[in-house]
């Protein structure tokens, strides 16, 4: 094709070059010789032009026959191959035809075999519902029920089986879910305990102050006793003055005023100066000093547990609670122990345990004023708590940690578990040694009450009482039922802290001798 171009072009050049010669012919009359010689020039090009364009056609055409011939060999090629695949796709049908023809074969036998084992079904159901009419017409005529009235009377034998079963289950499900609980209560009631270790000093109703000689007991007596009588007035308590050394006693059940008086002393013996103007001052001093005391041990006692956002009086209440004893408990100590234990089971048991440590920390509230107001430490801690607007949660665990109210949270019931705890520490509360010896009497005697008893023992302080029988007498269902009885009497006729144990033992001994 760019040859028949090229030849266009040359022709349509040599046309100009033919019309310029003969215009020029025309106009400048150019001699003929000259027109002759272009003439016989424009033949040799025109005749040089055909060659040319007669060449370039022919090898045009030769590429375009070579062209067609290779795109024929590709695509006979190509013809080939998809034909080659079109036959190898032509035996898998055929392989596959083949399959499903003898599948089907298979098929069509085995629905054959299935028609006759289905009519061959349907014969023997029919003869079964045959027989089964037959044996059922013959048990009603034997036993004389219709088939209604058995069906009846079975129901109600099966419901009275599936009635005690029922029941059985019930009580295996109820004893597991106890024992599972009293485990998983013990787990967590020792993990609190061991991880709230505490130290435990009783508090004594005595101070001692030191004194730099005996001299100063003659200077803090006074004149014919005007001295001492002025402190001992001012602040309510006991100076003993004795032949002890260099110390004087101050006695007094209130630790309140025993501490005024001991930090009044201590000035009074610094200064030097005793007299009754200068004790009255020093005293009024002693006293804001104990209040700043109580109201920083309140502080203490929120760091301490973590308990945020009490009101201010709330938190002198507790700081009072330093100076004050249960059972020779001080009780703040109790007081923070028992929220900290409170807070530990929340923890373990996956309950709120800011509302757990609050109401343990709260619960002896009471006892800051019990003294000044009527009522019992309970009912004046829940009153203090209802003037502040504490939560209700807390208020009903403050109300129910001695159990005159219904618990109406877990935590309440925390706060009582964890109160007892801290009570029953070994060393957290003292009692008399009267007291004590008639408690372990009262509880032998209790023991030795019951018949079949052979001996008792009252150990571990009184927290435990094992109980001896006689194994001809008692037998081991009679032991459990003895072990609920003496619970139940020492729960009725004793009053203590904590709780006590009571231990059933029986024992059989098989005794010979070899002669």
């Amino acid at each position: 094709m760019n040859g028949l171009g090229a030849i266009d072009i040359v022709i349509f050049l040599v046309s100009a070059v033919i019309f310029t010669i003969i215009g020029f012919f025309l106009r400048k009359k150019i001699a003929e010789s000259k027109i002759q010689s272009a003439e016989q020039e424009a033949e040799k090009i025109l005749s040089r032009a055909k060659d040319e364009a007669e060449n370039l056609k022919k090898e045009e055409i030769i590429k375009s026959k070579e062209e067609i011939l290779q795109l024929r060999n590709d695509l006979d090629k190509e013809i080939k191959e998809r034909r080659g695949e079109i036959q190898l796709q032509e035996k898998r049908l055929i392989q596959k035809e083949e399959n499903l023809e003898k599948r089907t074969s298979i098929f069509e036998g085995k629905e054959k075999e299935l028609e006759r084992k289905f009519t061959e079904n349907e014969k023997k159901h029919q003869e079964l519902e045959e027989m089964y009419s037959r044996e059922v017409e013959e048990l009603q005529r034997i036993s004389g029920l219709t088939q209604e009235q058995a069906k009846r009377q079975l129901l109600n034998d099966l419901e009275k089986e599936l009635t005690a079963e029922k029941a059985q289950l019930i009580r295996d499900f109820e004893q597991k879910t106890k024992e599972d609980a009293q485990k998983e209560a013990r787990e967590v009631i020792g993990l609190a305990i061991q991880r709230c270790a505490a130290d435990h000093t009783s508090e004594t109703t005595v101070s001692v102050v030191a004194l730099p000689n005996d001299e100063m007991k003659g200077r803090i007596i006074g004149r014919e006793g005007r001295n001492i009588k002025t402190l001992e007035t001012l602040t309510g308590i006991d100076l003993i003055i004795d032949d002890t050394p260099e110390a004087v006693i101050i006695s007094g059940f209130d630790p309140l005023r025993r501490e005024v008086a001991r930090l009044a002393l201590e000035k009074l013996i610094d200064d030097g100066r005793i007299h009754p103007a200068k004790i009255e001052e020093v005293v009024e001093k002693a006293k804001e000093e104990v209040e700043q005391i109580i109201k920083s041990e309140g502080e203490r006692a929120c760091l301490e547990t973590g308990v945020n956002n009490l009101h201010p009086d709330i938190v002198k209440l507790l700081g009072k609670l330093k100076y004050r004893t249960s059972y020779g408990q001080n009780v703040l100590n109790h007081s923070i122990e028992v929220s900290n234990l409170a807070r530990l089971m929340a923890d373990e048991l996956g309950i709120n345990p800011k509302i757990a440590k609050r109401a343990g920390l709260l619960h002896d509230i009471g006892k800051a004023l019990d003294h000044d107001m009527e009522g019992t430490h309970v009912e004046i801690g829940v009153e203090i708590l209802k003037k502040y607007k504490e939560n209700d949660i807390i208020i009903n665990a403050v109300e129910a940690h001695h159990g005159d109210v219904e618990p109406a949270s877990i935590e309440a019931i925390l706060v009582q578990a964890a109160d007892a705890i801290s009570a029953s520490r070994p060393g957290a509360r003292r009692e008399t040694l009267e007291a004590y010896i008639k408690r372990l009497e009262k509880l032998e005697e209790i023991a030795n009450s019951f018949e079949g008893v052979e001996t008792s023992f009252a150990i571990q302080a009184g927290r435990e009482v094992r109980l001896v029988v006689k194994p001809e007498k008692v037998s081991d269902a009679d032991m459990v039922v003895m072990a609920r009885d003496v619970a139940k009497r020492v729960e009725s006729e004793m009053e203590y802290p904590g709780q006590i144990k009571v231990n059933v033992i029986r024992e059989t001994r098989a005794i010979d001798y070899a002669k």
